[in-house]
């Protein structure tokens, strides 16, 4: 039953209950001091009265025996006894009976404090008496009184109940509405999130009025929500770029084949045919890029192996057909942990981005700085605009400047490389440069 309460009345009721408990908890506590304190308030008022008795008995005993003695003090139990036990006064709730005690005091005080349990009064009775001197015997005066009960009372128990369940529910109403007032951002909060849908992204949730911690959700949620419209957004613009590139190849393709179609006997069919093949080439090599791109957004966990990063490039760069001059400088004993192919891959991308823009030289550096790898590749063409370098990095972008020089490309290969950068726990950036564009990566040293 307690799994279908709310968060507001689970606490309130445990608010409650731990009140109760504690409130009862406290007057078991309590109970014996005001047990002790009636106690001790009793016996004085029995004390007080057979003081009192025993003083107006030294006066007036000898011309008012066997006179009923009036109740002092709401304490009606008296009895005045002489020196053979005999009753010589008493109060008329003891008129005509038996001594209740015969104890007298062995001290010199003359005081007995004692208690007496007699089968003719109900229970037991708390007992003081005084020696009292008439002429020349010694008389005793008694007081008795009821003794208190461990419970006290049945009043004070049901009252002790009462104001505990009372204190409770004060305690569980206050609980209720401090709940209710502290959770009103969540369901603030719930409200706006459940408004919010994927074309409605720009909505955030309400803050709360005090920075405490539904604050802080709320600011996390909105963090959130800012990250999931940036990726939603990404998602849109790549794909409208992914569309857009594709269909370019495929309607090419389309117009090539239905001009064929229409007119075969003057159709250069070979000529047609290696139209096709560039416009098949460049529908592989998107596909084959988006898959990488994929890939690593997935994050779909590389080899990590131990790498000599001026090794690997060294490797690649010999297998490349001659064309532009490279010019390397690679520093032995640089490793790195990580993919050899998604590194080898990153390397070609940036020295493929070199060769379309570079006028006749190529520089690849590897070497040590600040404790990470630095993988350089600078060319020596017309460079890129500071403004505009975060912007190749983005899917299908592509400069005018690139477009002129080859119109054939995927504008992925940079947004690959520098995935493959974060992948290794590295960065991409294009840096200042005396002339051209200066790709830097840097990635942890092994």
């Amino acid at each position: 039953m307690f799994t279908t309460w709310s968060v507001r009345a689970r606490l309130t009721a445990a608010a409650g209950v731990a009140a109760l408990l504690l409130n009862l908890l406290i007057a078991t506590l309590v109970t014996p001091l005001v047990y002790l304190l009636l106690a001790d308030y009793v016996s004085e008022q029995v004390a007080a009265t057979s003081r009192r008795v025993a003083f107006t008995v030294e006066r007036y005993a000898a011309d008012d025996l066997l006179k009923p003695v009036a109740p002092v003090e709401d304490i009606d139990l008296i009895q005045v006894l002489d020196n053979k036990n005999e009753v010589r006064q008493a109060s008329p709730k003891l008129v005509g009976k038996p001594p209740l005690t015969t104890v007298r005091p062995t001290g010199e005080d003359g005081r007995v404090d004692t208690t007496t349990c007699v089968p003719a009064m109900p229970g037991c009775l708390i007992t003081v008496g005084f020696r009292v001197a008439v002429g020349d015997e010694y008389w005793m005066s008694y007081a008795f009184a009821p003794t208190v009960p461990w419970y006290i009372d049945v009043k004070y128990i049901a009252g002790m109940v009462g104001g505990a369940l009372v204190l409770a529910g004060v305690t569980a109403w206050i609980s209720s509405r401090g709940l209710r007032r502290a959770l009103e951002p969540v369901s603030a909060i719930q409200n706006e999130l459940a408004e919010i849908t994927s074309t409605d992204l720009g909505r955030r949730v309400p803050r709360a009025s005090h920075r405490d911690e539904f604050d802080s959700l709320a600011q996390t949620i909105n963090a959130t929500l800012d990250r999931l419209e940036a990726t939603v957004e990404q998602q849109r613009r790549f794909a409208s770029d992914a569309s857009h590139d594709l269909r370019s190849p495929i309607t090419a393709m389309r117009a090539q084949v239905e001009e064929a179609m229409l007119h075969p006997d003057d159709t250069d069919w070979e000529q047609t045919s290696r139209a096709l093949m560039a416009s098949i080439e460049r529908l592989q090599a998107l596909a084959t890029d988006l898959l990488a791109l994929a890939r690593l957004e997935s994050g779909t966990p590389g080899k990590q192996d131990r790498l000599d990063l001026g090794e690997l490039v060294a490797t690649e760069l010999d297998r490349r057909t001659p064309g532009k001059t490279l010019v390397r400088s690679l520093e032995p004993g640089v490793f790195v942990v990580g993919d050899r192919l998604r590194l080898a891959r990153l390397l070609t991308n940036l020295v493929d981005n070199a060769q379309r823009h570079a006028v006749s030289r190529i520089d690849v550096s590897v070497r040590t700085e600040d404790g990470c790898a630095v993988l350089e590749v600078v060319d020596d063409g017309a460079g890129i605009e500071a403004e505009q370098r975060e912007i190749v990095f983005r899917r299908f972008t592509r400069l005018d400047a690139s477009r002129n020089v080859d119109a054939g490309g995927t504008g992925l290969g940079l947004p690959i490389a520098r995935e493959i950068a974060k992948a290794h726990g590295g960065s991409l950036t294009i840096e200042d440069s005396a002339r051209g564009a200066r790709f830097v990566l840097r990635l942890p040293m092994a």
